[in-house]
């Protein structure tokens, strides 16, 4: 029978999200699993797929419209099933038919056709063909209304872009991603010189004191608009620092032995291998030894996890985001290798789901490629611990009473004193230290 499809939660404790785009057409039908439209949470974009088979009678709110969590979005119908008045339907639902749009417009609003930045990766049934609009003289108010995707209108904005001037390029003629990357690649048109009119001397009034003028000289400054990314890091950042009480250890491995071992690999592996996958491993095969730090911090209790789920971070246009790589322990390195350079590239395009961003116990963050030597990170709720790993140096160290030059990392483990006491996390660093200088046991 004809129902309600509401916002789902796609996160715990998401209160509402952005509709960003429908990809199912009004009077379009979709089976079971299709996605059916497409929502954007702080962090990532989420499919939404259709549990059961069924029509989409009615789009109830526009793409470009933040919504709370069980607002109704759509109307829906079992397939083959006829709503002859969808209006009065509506009205025994308790649902004006005619006020779609309802929740929070967040997209800019421009003429011509429905935006978006990705195509749906299902095919569904099209919905049939409008009749021609009649010929009218309002100029662009005929051609209807397109919301201009987030990522696109963001670009567009840190480049100081007119969306008008931009062709999309899209199926029926979206503007998609690589338009504003076209628009920005794109030779610049010099503008033909104007003689300018001499500029005329200011003088101030009789009544004015020359030391009343404004000052001249003064710093200039741009204000850049806080993105919704960003203000959930600075949320969830200061947040951690609040309430998790942070304790620091401080150790240095020697990693020659790391690199020797990674330079094998990759001369016989298909898919070559990073420091960091190296990292990753290593920092798991710590928490199986040490499992009292594979735990986070609840309510109720100190949640230990069976299996370990470790998070990279990773730097993207938007700001830094963590996804996590799952099952770590049970991976080969390769397939580590596989996974992280997957995720990494999602978060830099900003194709992330939201199920990558949730989970894990650690976060590994490391800057050594920037030559950073050592700093201290903030964890990354509601996991445990964050590991700020260092940059590859070479350095006089001794050795059995004597001096010697090894390639030396420095290690920063930031804690949370609520689940981890001083010694276990002690242990592990002992440990993890352990097995990146005695690499061969991250193969095992």
């Amino acid at each position: 029978m004809p129902a309600l499809y509401r916002m789902p939660e796609v996160a715990a404790g998401t209160t509402d999200a952005l509709l960003s785009e429908w990809l199912v057409a009004e009077n379009a039908e979709f089976a079971e699993g299709d996605t059916l439209v497409t929502v954007e949470t702080d962090k990532a974009s989420v499919d939404i797929e259709a549990e059961t088979a069924g029509v989409i009678l009615r789009h109830l709110v526009e793409a470009g419209t933040r919504v709370e969590v069980g607002d109704a979005i759509a109307f829906i119908a079992d397939v083959g099933q006829s709503v002859p008045d969808i209006d009065a339907a509506l009205a025994e639902l308790g649902v004006d038919g005619s006020a779609v749009g309802v929740g929070t417009p967040e997209a800019d609003v421009l003429p011509a056709a429905a935006d978006a930045d990705h195509t749906p990766e299902r095919t569904t049934k099209a919905a049939p063909a409008p009749a021609p609009a009649p010929a009218s003289t309002e100029g662009t108010a005929s051609k209807g209304r397109r919301f201009v995707a987030p990522l696109v209108r963001r670009l567009a904005a840190e480049h100081n872009l007119d969306l008008d001037a931009v062709v999309g390029t899209g199926p029926n003629g979206r503007m998609v991603k690589r338009d504003i990357i076209d628009l920005l690649n794109a030779p610049a048109t010099p503008a033909e010189p104007t003689a300018a009119p001499a500029p005329a001397t200011p003088q101030p009034p009789a009544s004015q004191s020359p030391t009343s003028l404004p000052e001249t000289g003064a710093p200039g400054y741009t204000d850049l608009p806080h993105t919704r990314i960003r203000r959930a890091i600075a949320a969830r950042l200061t947040e951690s620092k609040h309430q998790a009480p942070h304790f620091y250890l401080r150790g240095s491995a020697d990693v020659g032995e790391l690199l020797a071992l990674r330079a094998v690999i990759n001369d016989s592996a298909a898919t070559k291998v990073s420091v960091n996958d190296m990292l990753v491993k290593a920092a798991a095969a710590a928490h199986i030894a040490v499992p009292e730090m594979n735990v986070i911090w609840t309510p109720d209790a100190i949640r230990q996890y069976h299996s370990v789920d470790l998070a990279i971070a990773v730097a993207s246009e938007g700001g830094l985001v963590t996804p996590v790589v799952r099952d770590v322990d049970g991976q080969s390195i390769t397939a580590i290798a596989t996974t992280t350079r997957d995720l990494a590239e999602r978060a830099r395009s900003g194709g992330l789901k939201q199920h990558e961003l949730n989970g894990g116990t650690l976060t590994i963050s490391n800057l050594g490629m920037y030559g950073t030597q050592e700093f201290a990170a903030i964890i990354n709720p509601p996991q445990s611990a964050i590991l700020a790993v260092g940059g590859a140096m070479k350095q006089a160290v001794v050795i059995d009473d004597h001096l010697a030059i090894a390639t030396m990392v420095q290690f920063t483990l930031s804690v949370d004193h609520r689940p981890v006491d001083g010694a276990v996390a002690a242990e592990w660093m002992k440990t993890f230290i352990s097995i990146i200088e005695t690499p061969m046991r991250i193969l095992l």
